[in-house]
């Protein structure tokens, strides 16, 4: 996985970014929580997520999702 620094804060993430807009909602829990531990396997460090996103399921799916690796992601 390939990184760049975020403006000048120091902090790197990588290039690919994680989207969680169907979370929740058309993939599955089960299947959410698969891609987010692939991706994370693989070096993505950076997760978009709204509050909006299935009104808020895709949250609940993304927690457990990173259960003991929040620490890592951005």
């Amino acid at each position: 996985m390939r990184y760049r620094f975020l403006g000048n804060t120091g902090v790197r993430v990588s290039e690919i970014c994680l989207g969680t807009m169907m979370f929740g909602g058309p993939t599955s829990e089960v299947e959410s929580v698969e891609l987010i531990r692939k991706a994370i396997d693989q070096g993505i460090n950076f997760i978009d997520s709204a509050n909006i996103y299935n009104a808020g399921e895709s949250e609940v799916v993304l927690d457990k999702g990173i259960q003991g690796r929040r620490q890592d992601l951005v």
